[in-house]
C-alpha cells in the first residue's frame, strides 16, 4: 500500500472507507507478508528521539558564559601569581557550576524517552485470520488490535466493534472523566477529545471490549506529534539567567576597561611596567565578584528546599525565581484547582431540591434543604433516591493510607459517597435487595439497570442521563414517597439550573415488578413504554478545592493573572472558573467569555493575540493549542507559568517559562518536561512557591547590592592608588581574601533573610526591569565611595603615624570587612529601615558576623596568615577608628533609604 498521510480525517471517513484506504480486512486481518512489507514502509510503531548533543560539547557549553569568563580570568591570574589554592577554590567553583548545569540539561533528553514507555509492550492483534500477541512496535497501519478493560492502547485506531468501551484519555486530552467510545462517523471539524470513534497510543482502557483498525504508529499517533512539538518547542531562558548574563556583560568590560585604564596611566607616569601590569591585574582580582556565582546558586538551593518542605519539588534552579517573576498562571483544571473527586452537591427528588455538604470520596456530609436547613428525618423521596444510587452501581469505596478512593467510575463513586451521607451502607443494601440481573451501561441508551429482590417484589432501578430516563417515567415520587404527577417541565427546569453550576446531571428511576420477574427481558424489550416512576437527580460536580480558591485570590492580589486551560466541556470549566475565582459574571449580567478549542483553530495568530489576555477560561483546548496559547502570552510579554499533568501538556510545559507539573496524576513525560513538580497537586502549593521565588529573587537582589560596592570600592582604592602614584592599599592576594571570605560568611547569610511583609501584595517584577533599580545603583556607588574614601584615608594616615605597610593594608582590609558588615545589616532590607526590622528573625547574619570576625582575628593575629597574606597585628586604638567609620556608614545608608522612602511617598 501506498503510505497514507497522517493528516487524514480518520474519524470523518465512514468504516468501509476506512478500511478501504488501509487496504484492510476486520475478518482476517493483515497477512504476515503484508505486515512485513508495511513495517518497512512505516517503520516500528516507536517514537523517534533526536540524535543528542555530544555529552563533551554539552558540558563545554556550560562555560559559555561573561561571568564564567572573568573567574577562568581571576583562575589565571591568581595562578600566575602563585597563589595556587585561590586559583584551585576559584575554578572548582566553576567547575562545580558546569557538572550542575550538565546534569539538569541532560534530564531534559528524558522527557522524549518517557513518551516511549507510554507504548505497552505486547499487543493483541488479528493476523492471517487468527487472534496472537505481538510487540507493539511490530504494530502497522492497517492491523486490527483488540482492546480489552485495562489495555493501554497501542497506536491510533479506528474502532469499528465497540462494546461499551470506556477510555481513559485525561494524560491527551485533559478530559476528567473517561470517555464512552462509539461506532459513528463525525463531523469533520470535531476536536481531538470529541473524536468519540478513535482510541489514541498511550491512553487506557477502563471498561468495556472493541477492536480497532491501527492508522497510526510511532510519530505519526497523536502521542508522536506530542513528542515532535516537545521538540521543537524552545526552552527559554530564564529571567534570572537574562539579567545575570547582561549584567555579567557589563562587568566584565567594566573590569578590562578599568585595568586597561590603570596601566595606561601608569605607564604614562613613568612607572615601571611590571608594577604598573601587576596593579592592573590586583584591580581585575579585586572588581571580580568571585562569590556571585557561588552564593547565586547557593541562595536558589535554599529556595529548592524551601519548596520542597512546601510540596513543590523544583528540578531546575532558576525556576525558583522564575516563579517570582511570573505574570501569568495557565492551570489545568482536574486535580489542581479542584478535588480530582466527583462529589454530588444538589438532589432534585419529590418536587424539591436538596443541598449536599462535603467534597470528594469521604462519606462525610450532611443534608440540607433548600433554606439550607439540616433535614431530620429525611423525605422518603430524597431517601429513595440516594439510595438507588448506590444499589444501581458496580463501584466500590475503599480506604486507603487514610485517604477515601473509588474503585470504578467517579460518577458512581460519588454516588455511594452521596447514599453514605445518609447512613446507607453497600453492605446492608446488597444483603436487603440482592442483585439478580443488570443491564450495563452503553452509549447508545445512555442509562443502566439493575433488578433487586425486595419484600414482596422485586425492583428494578435505572440510572442515566436525565432526557432518556424521563422519557421512560409516567409518573414521580411524591416527598412522603407516594405517587404523584410528571412534571417534565420542572425537571428540565430544576436539570437546566443545575447545570448552569457546572453540575452534571443524573436521572434515577425505579419500578416494582412481580417476584416471578428474575431478569430484565421484558424491560428491555419495552424501552418505548412510560412504565418507571422517577425517584429524582443527582447533579455532581468535582468541586474546587477550597485553599485553591484562597490562592488564586492571593495570586490576583499580587498582580498574577489565572487563566484555566482545560479539556473539559465549557459549561463545567466556566462554573468551576466563577467559583474559584478566576472568572467572574460580567457587568451586564452575562457570563465571562470562554473560548473552546473549535474557537480557537479557527482564530488568527492575530485574533488571538487580541483575546488570549482578555479570556480567563479555555476549554476543550488540543495540545497544539495549549503550545499556542503560551506562545502568544509570551509574544505579550508575560512570564509564564504552566500546569499540566498529561502527555498532552508535555509541549506546553517545556515552552512556558516555568512549567509545573503533577507528582499524584502526572504522567512522566509531564514531569520529566516540567522545571518543577507539585507532590500534592494543589494549586495553594504554586501560589506558596510563587511567594518563595519572589522571597529568592529579593534575597539575590540584597546580595548583589551588598557585594558590589566591596568590588567596586577595592577597584576604585588601587585605581586612584596607581593614578596618585601612591602604594597600594591592597595587594592581589589581600583582594582575594575579602572577596572569598566575607562572600561566604557574610553575603551567603542574606539567602536564609525571611520573606518581607506585603511580598504578596507587590505587582509582578516587569521582566524587561534591570536587576538593580536606580536606587540600588546609587547606593552601590554611595558605599562604594564610602569605602574609597574610608580605607585610602586610613591606609594614608596609618603611613603618616610611622605605621609599616603591611599594618597600614591589614587596616585597609579590616576596615573593608567592618563595612561590609555594618552594610549587610542595612541589606536586609533595601528599602524598609533596619530599626524597624525584628533582630534576630535570621539568626544566620550573626552567626555568619561571629564567623567574619574570626576568620579576620586569625588574619590579622596569626603568624600564618601575616606570612601567606602579608597582614600584621593591630592595636586596640585601631578597632575603635573602623568601627566608629562603620557606624558612620550604616546611619548613613539607613539616612538614605530613609530619603528614597520619603520620595516613593511623593511621587
Amino acid at each position: 500500500m501506498e503510505r497514507v498521510p497522517p493528516s487524514q480525517l480518520w474519524h470523518h471517513l465512514a468504516e468501509e472507507d476506512v478500511f478501504n484506504a488501509l487496504q484492510s480486512n476486520h475478518h482476517e486481518g493483515l497477512s504476515t507478508n503484508e505486515v512485513a512489507e508495511r513495517l518497512r514502509l512505516f517503520g516500528p510503531n516507536s517514537i523517534s528521539t533526536q540524535k543528542p548533543m555530544s555529552p563533551l560539547k554539552r558540558f563545554l557549553l556550560q562555560f559559555h558564559n561573561p561571568l564564567i569568563y572573568i573567574l577562568l580570568v581571576a583562575t589565571a591570574v591568581t595562578f600566575f601569581l602563585q597563589e595556587y589554592i585561590d586559583s584551585a577554590v576559584i575554578f572548582a567553583v566553576v567547575f562545580i557550576n558546569a557538572i550542575i548545569g550538565y546534569l539538569q540539561e541532560s534530564k531534559a533528553e528524558e522527557a522524549i524517552n518517557s513518551l516511549r514507555k507510554m507504548l505497552s509492550a505486547k499487543a493483541r492483534v488479528l493476523r492471517d485470520g487468527r487472534r496472537q500477541y505481538v510487540p507493539t512496535t511490530d504494530l502497522v497501519p492497517g492491523d486490527i488490535v483488540v482492546l480489552t478493560s485495562g489495555d493501554k492502547v497501542p497506536a491510533d485506531l479506528r474502532l469499528f466493534d465497540n462494546r461499551d468501551l470506556q477510555i481513559d484519555e485525561s494524560a491527551l486530552t485533559g478530559e476528567s472523566v473517561a470517555v464512552q467510545k462509539e461506532r459513528a462517523k463525525l463531523d469533520k471539524d470535531v476536536v481531538l477529545a470529541d473524536r468519540v470513534n478513535m482510541a489514541f497510543a498511550g491512553t487506557l482502557v477502563t471498561y468495556g471490549q472493541a477492536e480497532g483498525v491501527v492508522i497510526a504508529t510511532g510519530d505519526d499517533t497523536e502521542t508522536g506529534k506530542i513528542a515532535d512539538m516537545i521538540t521543537q518547542a524552545v526552552s527559554l531562558e530564564t529571567p534570572l539567567t537574562q539579567k545575570i548574563q547582561a549584567f555579567s556583560k557589563v562587568l566584565l568590560w567594566v573590569i578590562l576597561g578599568l585595568a586597561a585604564l590603570t596601566f595606561v596611566v601608569g605607564l604614562l607616569r613613568g612607572q615601571d611596567w611590571i608594577d604598573t601590569f601587576m596593579a592592573a591585574v590586583a584591580l581585575s582580582v579585586a572588581a571580580i565578584p568571585e562569590g556571585l556565582p557561588a552564593v547565586v546558586t547557593i541562595t536558589l538551593a535554599i529556595g529548592v528546599r524551601r519548596m520542597a518542605i512546601r510540596n513543590a519539588i523544583v528540578r531546575k534552579l532558576p525556576a525558583v525565581e522564575t516563579l517570582g517573576s511570573t505574570t501569568i498562571i495557565c492551570s489545568d483544571k482536574t486535580g489542581t484547582l479542584t478535588e480530582n473527586q466527583m462529589t454530588v452537591q444538589r438532589v432534585f427528588a419529590g418536587g424539591e431540591a436538596f443541598h449536599i455538604t462535603g467534597s470528594g470520596y469521604q462519606p462525610e456530609g450532611g443534608l440540607l434543604n433548600a433554606n439550607e436547613a439540616a433535614l431530620s428525618p429525611l423525605p422518603e423521596a430524597l431517601r429513595q433516591c440516594l439510595r438507588n444510587g448506590m444499589l444501581c452501581n458496580d463501584s466500590e469505596l475503599i480506604q486507603k493510607e487514610g485517604l477515601w478512593q473509588v474503585q470504578g467510575d467517579p460518577t458512581e463513586g460519588a454516588l455511594l459517597a452521596a447514599a453514605s451521607k445518609a447512613g446507607f451502607s453497600t453492605t446492608d443494601l446488597q444483603r436487603e435487595y440482592a442483585r439478580l440481573d443488570v443491564i450495563p451501561f452503553e452509549s447508545d441508551r445512555q442509562y443502566m439497570a439493575t433488578l433487586h429482590q425486595s419484600e414482596g417484589h422485586n425492583l428494578i432501578v435505572v440510572k442515566g442521563s436525565m432526557e432518556r430516563v424521563v422519557a421512560r417515567c409516567h409518573d414521580m415520587l411524591a416527598p412522603d414517597g407516594s405517587s404523584m404527577a410528571l412534571d417534565e417541565h420542572r425537571i428540565i427546569e430544576q436539570a437546566e439550573q443545575f447545570a448552569s453550576l457546572g453540575l452534571r446531571v443524573l436521572a434515577i428511576a425505579q419500578q416494582t415488578v412481580p417476584i416471578a420477574e428474575t431478569d430484565l427481558t421484558r424491560f428491555n424489550k419495552e424501552e418505548s413504554t412510560r412504565q418507571l416512576t422517577l425517584v429524582g437527580l443527582q447533579a455532581m460536580i468535582d468541586p474546587p478545592r477550597a485553599e485553591a480558591i484562597q490562592a488564586v485570590a492571593t495570586c490576583q492580589k499580587a498582580g498574577i493573572a489565572v487563566k484555566m486551560i482545560t479539556g473539559d466541556h465549557a459549561l463545567t470549566a466556566r462554573a468551576i472558573a466563577e467559583q474559584i475565582g478566576i472568572a467572574r459574571a460580567n457587568q451586564d449580567g452575562t457570563a465571562h467569555t470562554v473560548l473552546t478549542g473549535s474557537e480557537l483553530a479557527t482564530m488568527s495568530d492575530h485574533e488571538l493575540l487580541r483575546e488570549v489576555e482578555r479570556v480567563a477560561v479555555f476549554a476543550r483546548v488540543a495540545p497544539e493549542q495549549k503550545l499556542k496559547l503560551v506562545t502568544a502570552l509570551q509574544a505579550k510579554g508575560h512570564v509564564v507559568a504552566m500546569t499540566g499533568d498529561g502527555v498532552n501538556d508535555a509541549p506546553a510545559l517545556k515552552k512556558a517559562n516555568i512549567g509545573i507539573a503533577m507528582g499524584i496524576a502526572g504522567t512522566e513525560v509531564a514531569k520529566e518536561a516540567a522545571d518543577m513538580v507539585l507532590t500534592d497537586d494543589n494549586f495553594a502549593t504554586i501560589e506558596g512557591a510563587v511567594e518563595e521565588g519572589r522571597n529568592v529573587f529579593d534575597n539575590l537582589v540584597k546580595f548583589i547590592t551588598w557585594i558590589l560596592p566591596t568590588n567596586l570600592g577595592q577597584g576604585l582604592v588601587i585605581m586612584v592608588a596607581i593614578l596618585l602614584g601612591a602604594t597600594l592599599p591592597v595587594l592581589p592576594v589581600q583582594a582575594l581574601w575579602l572577596n572569598m571570605t566575607t562572600a561566604v560568611f557574610l553575603g551567603l547569610m542574606l539567602a536564609f533573610e525571611p520573606k518581607e511583609q506585603g511580598l504578596m501584595a507587590r505587582a509582578p517584577r516587569d521582566p524587561d526591569t534591570p536587576i538593580l533599580t536606580r536606587e540600588m545603583l546609587g547606593r552601590i556607588l554611595s558605599v562604594s565611595t564610602l569605602l574609597l574614601v574610608g580605607a585610602f584615608s586610613l591606609f594614608q594616615w596609618a603611613l603618616a603615624q610611622g605605621e609599616s605597610e603591611p599594618v597600614a593594608r591589614t587596616l585597609a582590609v579590616t576596615l573593608f570587612v567592618v563595612v561590609q558588615s555594618v552594610f549587610l545589616l542595612n541589606c536586609r532590607s533595601l528599602r524598609s529601615s533596619l530599626f524597624h526590622m525584628p533582630m534576630f528573625s535570621n539568626r544566620w547574619i550573626w552567626v555568619g558576623m561571629a564567623a567574619m570576625l574570626l576568620a579576620q582575628l586569625a588574619y590579622i593575629y596569626t603568624p600564618t596568615m601575616n606570612l601567606l597574606f602579608q597582614s600584621a597585628p593591630l592595636a586596640l586604638a585601631h578597632w575603635g577608628v573602623m568601627l566608629a567609620y562603620g557606624l558612620v556608614v550604616l546611619l548613613l545608608v539607613e539616612g538614605e533609604k530613609w530619603l528614597w522612602r520619603r520620595f516613593a511617598q511623593a511621587a
